[in-house]
């Protein structure tokens, strides 16, 4: 018994030893962490951040040469930096960050842009309330315009002079599930400032006031509709309204309607989309841009899973209330390829008619993570 308690009295001395290394130890890291606290802005995918929750990260950026009419061109079109944070299960932050053409500076073409920096509440499994600066709900690639979730390497020109993509604003809203396979958004936001004089007077692309100190004398008002109710097909319809389009310049109200569908049904894919602008008064009436719209269609087929190719046929008018044939056309067909489902090389030719005439053909590389 005397054997057994000494052995036992060695133990209890070495657990002792032991603990107070340990306590060291503690110390010593946690006035390491006060003195030196790691700064907030080093995160790593899925990271635990110091304010609790979960940070990401992602981003996409695209590499495009252009050999046509008008150029011979190599531009890294954007480079983009998506950061993400969980403050709890119901609160999230999104936030988008974008350098377009590389260098951004007074000499150079390039600018820096915060795309998206919103806020979701969700009030229960099926509702979000969304605030700060988003992208507007409208058409196919506004939202989703990463280069390997699209055909061709420049976007297509109807979502781009009409829409106008990409386009964003700062206000509210509301989305979510009505019933199975039907979605709903509806937003108050920020409204287009178009110019009122000039040869783009009234052109709805020239109205982006990208949040950058925005007047707000009249908002813009959006819904949308989608069904997803069977795999591989969604079929959207979106209303934009605003009561003054010139913010108390002139009185302009817009409407812009827009539909489209999306079908994806093994190999073959296809796209087709509407939009249409109204404008209503004696100004923009004057000069044919009181109705301006686009639609085009385009059907892909996968010869593999790493490669598929596309036609595409658009039409666009920004002026198409003069009564005049001023619609412009482009006929474009090309090949992706997918090395990685998050990595695509594209290859298009484009044809050009109507009003506009740009030919030749086009070379990208994009990328996504």
């Amino acid at each position: 018994m005397e054997d057994l308690h000494k052995a036992i009295d060695a133990q209890q001395k070495a657990i002792d030893n032991l603990q107070k290394q340990l306590d060291a130890v503690t110390s010593i890291i946690e006035n390491s962490e006060i003195q030196n606290p790691a700064p907030a802005s080093v995160k790593v995918s899925g990271s635990r951040s110091q304010s609790g929750g979960e940070t990401s990260i992602g981003g996409y950026g695209e590499l495009h040469y252009n050999n046509l009419d008008s150029k011979k061109e190599l531009d890294f079109s954007r480079f983009v930096l998506y950061f993400s944070h969980r403050f709890s299960d119901t609160i999230r932050l999104h936030s988008e960050l974008e350098l377009e053409h590389s260098v951004a500076s007074n000499k150079d073409p390039g600018e820096v842009a915060l795309e998206q920096a919103y806020v979701d509440f969700d009030l229960n499994d099926r509702n979000t309330v969304r605030a700060g600066l988003f992208l507007v709900p409208v058409g196919i690639i506004n939202e989703t315009h990463e280069p390997p979730t699209f055909y061709g390497v420049e976007r297509n020109p109807v979502e781009t002079y009409i829409i106008p993509s990409t386009w964003w604003e700062g206000g509210g809203g509301l989305n979510g599930e009505l019933a199975a396979g039907w979605n709903y958004d509806v937003t108050v936001t920020s409204g287009l400032n178009v110019l009122t004089s000039g040869v783009d007077a009234f052109e709805v692309r020239d109205g982006k006031q990208e949040v950058a100190t925005a007047k707000a004398d009249n908002p813009a008002y959006t819904a949308r509709l989608r069904w997803t109710g069977m795999a591989g097909i969604e079929l959207s319809g979106t209303l934009n309204y605003q009561d003054d389009i010139t913010q108390g310049t002139q009185g302009v109200s817009a409407t812009l309607v827009e539909g489209h569908a999306v079908i994806n049904q093994g190999a073959f894919g296809l796209r087709a989309l509407y939009a249409t602008w109204n404008l209503d008064g004696s100004a923009p009436k004057a000069i044919g841009r009181d109705e301006q719209f686009g639609w085009y269609i385009e059907p892909s087929y996968k010869i593999t899973p790493k490669i598929g190719v596309f036609a595409r046929y658009n039409e666009w008018d920004n002026t198409a209330g003069d009564r005049v044939d001023s619609k412009a056309t482009e006929t474009s067909f090309g090949i992706n390829y997918w090395p990685h489902e998050n990595v695509v090389l594209k290859a298009d030719i484009q044809q050009q008619g109507g009003v506009v005439g740009d030919d030749g053909f086009n070379l990208g590389i994009g990328y996504q993570f």
